[in-house]
């Protein structure tokens, strides 16, 4: 859609009202010329005057005339707009000649023109269209009358200035003191924050009463953040810094807060092979340790059952003040099962399971209770010698147990294996009686004698007194060889046999 002409003077108005601010040059045109001032439209709501004097040939002047100048003051105490013919050229001869001299800028001294090298001037990063036609502080850094060269300083002046508000700061500090900065620099032990000239460390231990694990967590680059004064060396020109100590520390009255037994919410917020550490209030964390996590288990690992985020319901078992710690507990919240073991879980009964890990002496069997047991490496076979339980079990296997003991203090409990079936001992001997001579096979060949299968689950010792050592040395596994039973023992649940035929 086409624009109006009144919109097209509306843009017109307010683009030529941003430019009318003390400073800058504009273009306006001659209306009247007087004995004294030249009468300037610029466009703003009054008429601008310049000085006759300003004018080399003002006789010249024609009225509608176009020319340039430098609003000096918009309304001076007349109410009338100051404007400056010979202002805006110099000026505009001082940008062009600074495009010339590169690294610097011109000065007008009194009506001098001085040059300020850019190394010099504490101007880097800043517009030239922000320090033109502005006045300044400086110091002469070089003069020489005989070329007429001037050479300023705005640095030196700018850290003497720097200086005297430093030193009126640390007049002004005092420990316990809130003081408004500004973060000036970020690292991971805390943040830097420019006082007003003079620099204090704010350590990530006094940001939070949370745990936090980077400073940027709580502050970012140039934020405007108020502090407490907890210590300064003005000798070492050293500050210390404290956020937390703003907000009332939440450990003051954490024993009547959370009392010993009460239930409470809270979310995870790191997690350790050891435990969860769970924030239960702004700036109070407590350690939820593996062996609080369930009763049925006695190792859990923390990093498989949990996320960092999850809301969890814990009983306070323990508060320490002055460490600032607190236990928490899951399985407190529930029944505990060892204190009735003997009545859901009594000796003798059969029970299922499955096996879940190994030791070398025994297998670990999760029951359908969730409570888990173990398998002795001796109450797995009642005749054969078990070396390791994965020769006849394997994880995850379901297995069928007789529960052989109970320790509800030490939260064990003893499984049997073998106990589930019959006693074969009082077969074998009838089988196997002293005297007899039957075939074997070499199962082990070991120090102390040769362990030889007589049946399917049988085996006996062929002691190291009853075969010759050449011969026992050449056995190998698998290999038949001729025995005579010697000796059987039914409690112990052992044969002994001898090569040494009749």
């Amino acid at each position: 859609m086409p624009e109006t002409k009144q919109s097209v003077m509306d843009q017109m108005y307010n683009n030529t009202f941003k430019e009318l601010a003390e400073g800058n040059i504009v273009k306006g045109f001659v209306v009247a010329v007087g004995e004294k001032e030249v009468v300037i439209d610029i466009g703003f709501k009054s008429e601008g005057f310049v000085p006759i004097e300003e004018f080399r040939f003002p006789e010249g002047m024609k009225i509608g005339q176009e020319i340039e100048v430098l609003i000096e003051k918009l309304e001076d105490d007349d109410g009338r707009v100051v404007l400056s013919k010979g202002k805006a050229e110099k000026l505009q001869g001082w940008q062009k000649f600074g495009e010339d001299v590169k690294g610097g800028f011109m000065v007008d001294v009194n009506g001098v023109e001085a040059f300020l090298p850019m190394s010099l001037s504490a101007f880097r990063g800043v517009s030239p269209h922000d320090i033109t036609s502005k006045d300044y502080n400086f110091q002469i850094a070089k003069l020489n009358k005989q070329r007429r060269n001037m050479i300023l300083s705005r640095r030196d002046v700018v850290q003497k200035e720097k200086e005297t508000v430093r030193e009126k700061l640390w007049g002004q500090l005092e420990k316990g003191q809130r003081r408004q900065g500004v973060v000036k620099a970020v690292t991971d032990f805390g943040v830097f924050i420019d006082l007003g000239g003079v620099d204090g460390l704010l350590h990530i231990t006094d940001m939070s009463w949370a745990r936090i694990n980077h400073p940027s967590e709580v502050v970012s680059l140039g934020q405007s953040i108020e502090v407490v004064i907890l210590d300064f060396d003005k000798e070492n020109a050293k500050v210390s810094l404290g956020l937390k100590q703003i907000s009332p520390n939440p450990w003051e009255a954490i024993y009547a807060k959370y009392p010993t037994g009460t239930k409470v919410k809270g979310k995870i917020v790191n997690i350790m092979p050891y435990g969860v550490f769970i924030e239960i209030d702004k700036g109070v964390e407590g350690l939820l340790h593996s062996s609080e996590i369930t009763w049925q288990k006695k190792l859990v690992n923390p990093q498989e059952m949990f996320s960092v985020g999850d809301i969890l319901e814990v009983q306070i078992i323990n508060v320490d003040k002055d460490s600032k710690r607190i236990s928490l507990s899951m399985k407190q919240l529930e029944v505990n099962p060892w204190l009735e073991l003997d009545k859901t879980l009594p000796v003798g009964n059969k029970v299922k399971g499955a096996v879940r890990g190994f030791t070398d002496y025994g297998a670990f069997v999760e029951l359908e209770s969730g409570l888990e047991g173990m398998i002795h490496v001796s109450d797995m076979s009642w005749t054969r010698k078990i070396n390791h339980p994965q020769e006849i079990l394997k994880k995850g296997q379901e297995v069928e147990v007789m529960v052989l003991a109970i320790d509800a203090d030490n939260r064990k409990i003893t499984l049997g294996l073998k106990q589930v079936t019959a006693n074969p001992w009082p077969e074998i001997a009838k089988k196997f009686p002293v005297g007899s001579v039957v075939d074997s096979e070499v199962v082990l060949n070991s120090n102390f004698g040769v362990f030889v299968k007589l049946d399917n689950e049988v085996e006996a010792l062929v002691y190291s007194s009853e075969i010759d050592k050449e011969q026992a040395a050449a056995l190998k596994p698998g290999e038949k060889l001729k025995v005579k039973v010697i000796k059987i023992d039914v409690e112990q649940m052992k044969i002994g046999v001898s090569t040494r035929l009749p």
